[in-house]
């Protein structure tokens, strides 16, 4: 038999060999990468975590989900997750899905997150989840296209055009007339979501959509479709949130319809202004003086780009937050005021001895101290954006959380998503004291937080607009504190908790107003 014949190698040889060589090298891999770990680990001084949740599904943690959905229809969901963290420590260990997740309220480790390790981390699926109704924008992005939008959109939020609150009072007088002044139970909630839309897409657009002069929420005109679709699709995405990525195996038609109603009521004003600003490219070109218009985000954005879509998911991912977070500011504010009557009286004499039954401006609202005591608590308490959480996207360290007692640095692998909860951290009674649950505004009286206060995010993502919804919900609150001079709880239950993208009362706030 010839040397050849005897060292000739067949396909299935081949693939033996092929994968052997595989295995050897994965072992290799994962040894070499867990040496390096041991490693950095000495030299950081961190240990291993050892809280965590035990799952009865240690692969998908199907059992959490269900306990999460149950707590999500009960409306407790943040208190199932303030408990765990009685439970198992302020940072633990979980999962979701095929995400292995650790969960935290300590400041310092969201500091780490949102700040000074900032590079280290990524979205968790946003665009996945809301791509589908805001697009590719400041909101959904990472990395370069994400510092794209927000170069494109801090020149617009850093003019003088977010003092001018003006253009609220004409939102203001429409909502006046929507409140009876009979002693009738009205939803404030309700009101206070038409007044922000109303007044975001002006700001955005140009153009009202008028909600607060609907009748109806669906199968009117263009306008209220719209403030439909935008709800319900909002909606969907959160409940598809809910089940990690197993929620793309869920299918609704009636989500795709909301979006493509969002989409082709913000593409007219993208038309609109994309034509606007070539007409006064021309009228410059030709030596003409440009059209004396009034500042409208849209028509400034245009300037800097017109790929339409690109302005239609910047114009999106706006609206979301100047809509939803204001109100759900102002809903969680008022329900509780509306149950201390003592609140609503100082608050009512600060406005008073401010202004003496004049419109205030924005230098006037800045300075109104109980105002903002009563704003912040609320943030406070009832943070629009509960939870949220970061994807490492390589190997890093957060200062807490490793050792029996959590209180040393922690290794947070690559592809580890890191969740935080300002909701429980807010009610820390470390930084609170021991009626950190309470609504009380005097606590800002010589409180100075830091990183265990985040209402508006932090780090280079913190909210570009959060000056604009401030401004919004004081101008609200002072007018209404002009308007009528009782405010009176219409709910004898305590406040719930309504998830959506942000947070509101899932009862509403119903109250009676008299003039």
């Amino acid at each position: 038999m010839a040397i050849t014949d005897a060292i000739r190698l067949t396909p299935t040889t081949l693939a033996g060999v092929f994968g052997v060589a595989l295995l050897l090298y994965t072992i290799y891999s994962r040894i070499t990468l867990r040496l390096s770990r041991q490693k950095v680990m000495r030299e950081n001084g961190c240990q291993p975590l050892v809280h965590k949740i035990p799952l009865k599904d240690p692969f998908l943690g199907i059992d959490l989900i269900m306990e999460n959905a149950k707590a999500a229809k009960e409306t407790r969901l943040l208190e199932n997750g303030q408990a765990r963290f009685h439970k198992y420590g302020r940072t633990y260990k979980s999962k979701l899905a095929d995400n292995d997740m650790i969960i935290t309220m300590e400041p310092e480790n969201i500091k780490t997150v949102l700040s000074l390790k900032f590079k280290d981390y990524v979205l968790t699926n946003r665009m996945r989840l809301l791509g589908r109704l805001l697009g590719p924008g400041i909101f959904t992005s990472d990395g370069e296209a994400w510092q794209h939008s927000r170069g494109l959109l801090r020149p617009n939020f850093a003019r003088d055009q977010l003092a001018d609150i003006e253009a609220f009072e004409g939102h203001i007088q429409y909502m006046f007339k929507a409140i009876p002044t009979d002693g009738r139970t009205v939803d404030l909630q309700e009101l206070f979501f038409r007044l922000t839309i109303d007044s975001a897409t002006e700001f955005l657009f140009g153009e009202s959509v008028h909600s607060l002069r609907m009748t109806s929420d669906k199968g009117g005109p263009d306008e209220s479709n719209f403030t439909w679709a935008f709800t319900y699709a909002q909606d969907a995405a959160v409940k598809r949130s809910r089940w990690g990525k197993l929620g793309i195996f869920f299918s609704n038609k009636d989500e795709d319809e909301a979006c493509r109603m969002c989409h082709e009521f913000v593409d007219r004003f993208v038309d609109k202004a994309v034509r606007y600003r070539e007409q006064e490219d021309l009228e410059k070109g030709s030596g003409e003086k440009p059209s004396d218009k009034h500042y409208i985000f849209l028509y400034e954005l245009a300037k800097a780009t017109k790929d339409k879509a690109q302005l239609r998911s910047e114009m999106m991912n706006i609206l979301l937050a100047g809509r939803d977070t204001t109100a759900s500011l102002l809903s969680n504010m008022f329900f509780m005021i509306a149950k201390n009557p003592q609140i609503w009286e100082r608050l009512q004499r600060e406005v008073q001895d401010t202004l003496h039954g004049e419109l205030p401006t924005y230098e006037q609202l800045r300075n109104m101290k109980y105002l903002k005591y009563c704003l912040n608590e609320s943030l406070r308490i009832h943070p629009v954006v509960p939870a949220n959480s970061r994807r490492a996207i390589r190997d890093t360290i957060i200062p807490l959380g490793g050792g029996p007692d959590g209180r040393s640095p922690l290794l947070v692998e690559k592809g580890t998503v890191v969740g935080y909860s300002p909701w429980s951290m807010h009610r820390d009674e470390r930084w609170y004291g021991p009626d950190a649950a309470e609504y009380r505004p005097e606590r800002w009286e010589n409180l100075r937080p830091g990183w265990e206060y985040l209402p508006f995010n932090g780090g280079p993502r913190i909210c570009l607009g959060q000056q604009y919804a401030l401004t919004e919900a004081s101008y609200t609150t002072v007018r209404i504190c002009q308007q009528f001079s009782k405010l009176e709880s219409r709910d004898d239950g305590p406040w719930r908790e309504g998830l959506t993208l942000t947070m509101c009362s899932k009862n509403g706030c119903h109250v009676a107003l008299s003039p």
